[in-house]
């Protein structure tokens, strides 16, 4: 009996998702349009979007003159089509990214379109859960102020965090490191603003934004590998994101264990040790790893040298996750991107050593803007798929 009650409330939720999904990715949509995309017939294609108008979600457009609908029989010939658009200032997401050291928040339209931007730092990476909130807190009222909107027009907030999170949002605690992320975010943020917070793993929002906007668009089989301090990997097999059972899918531990590796550390962090044991720029951070991909682009022989063995060392990670999950695609993705590009000759060429099943290996165009990019399409997401259930804030 609840099962068969629900139903009607399902389809339209469904057709409601599929509606807006089309219309989110076009500027114009015709009724026939959405009758060929969605596989609705065409009363029920009106019936959604005449809902969808009077929820606010869309907005029906006046017909240009002599711009008739296709002819469908002789009571519908020179009948105007109707012809929709996306209100796609209706509301807003945050799309949150939350590192050991700083945290970036960046506000979209319901397109996905970037319409304010903050960043703040922490003083310390085991800061009070408190402090590390209120960071955060400011930096999306930062990024919504200049966006020219407020937090009473967000829908939802994506946010990625450096450490596991489980299907349920809840943090993996088990390693120090970990535990500094789980602060009660989703809480506090609910309280403070009544926002509905999703929670997630940093690198699985990248390969979210990355299959969004990135090198990977469309890519079903996808590993991003976020490369900067530490290697972590978000995995999407047949286009839906892998967490396992405690959300630690794509954590990259195992490299201790594989040879030729040695551990997690990731691409700036190795050109930044690599290039003091030589006695190179030791500016600190990522400026001296910067510059070790200045000097090799430059043809400095030590600098060359150092980019060899990082691309060695990459295609053995990359050839363990091939032979493990052996995805179509890795993203070598995060603001080492920019540079990583000068490796990939080095790693395609040894890839075919170390598996059977070589991916092809891309750098992400996204940069340092991929997890927010990824939290921002996780907001949309939820945003879509509660369309029926969300009601959009009045217009001030």
């Amino acid at each position: 009996m609840p099962q068969s009650a629900a139903t009607p409330r399902l389809l339209r939720r469904v057709n409601a998702q599929a509606v807006l999904a089309f219309i989110r990715g076009t500027d114009v949509a015709t009724g026939t349009e959405l009758m060929a995309r969605t596989g609705l017939t065409r009363a029920s294609v009106i019936a959604v979007c005449e809902d969808l108008i009077r929820r606010g979600w869309i907005r029906e457009l006046d017909t240009p003159r002599g711009d008739p609908a296709p002819a469908t029989g002789s009571a519908r010939k020179g009948r105007p089509a109707r012809r929709f658009e996306l209100n796609h200032g209706a509301g807003y997401v945050l799309g949150i990214d939350i590192g050991a050291a700083t945290t970036t928040a960046a506000v979209a339209d319901l397109r996905g379109t970037v319409v304010g931007r903050s960043s703040g730092s922490f003083r310390a990476a085991d800061i009070p859960a408190e402090e590390r909130i209120a960071v955060v807190d400011l930096a999306c009222r930062q990024a919504l102020a200049a966006a020219c909107t407020d937090p009473a027009r967000v829908l939802a907030a994506g946010a990625g965090i450096a450490a596991p999170v489980d299907r349920d949002g809840n943090v993996l605690v088990t390693q120090h490191f970990w535990g500094l992320f789980d602060v009660g975010l989703r809480l506090a943020l609910k309280d403070l603003h009544g926002w509905t917070v999703l929670l997630e793993n940093d690198a699985n929002l990248a390969a979210l934004g990355e299959r969004w906007r990135g090198s990977g668009a469309g890519v079903d089989d996808l590993v991003v590998l976020l490369a900067g301090e530490r290697l972590g990997a978000g995995v999407m097999e047949s286009g839906r994101l892998l967490h396992g059972r405690a959300g630690a899918a794509g954590e990259m531990g195992y490299l201790d264990m594989v040879e030729g590796v040695g551990s997690s550390d990731g691409i700036a962090s190795l050109a930044r040790q690599w290039s003091a044991a030589g006695g190179g720029p030791q500016a600190g951070g990522t400026a001296s790893a910067r510059r070790v991909f200045e000097d090799a682009a430059a043809g400095d022989p030590a600098a060359l040298e150092i980019l060899d063995r990082i691309s060695e060392r990459m295609a053995r990670v990359i050839a363990s996750i091939a032979s493990l999950i052996n995805p179509e695609q890795v993203v070598i993705g995060g603001a080492v991107a920019e540079s990583a590009g000068i490796l990939l000759p080095g790693i395609t060429s040894r890839l075919p050593r170390f598996t059977a099943t070589p991916p092809r290996v891309t750098v992400s165009p996204l940069g340092d803007a991929i997890v927010t990019m990824g939290a921002i399409r996780h907001a949309l997401d939820y945003v879509e798929e509660n369309a029926l259930e969300l009601a959009l804030p009045a217009r001030r």
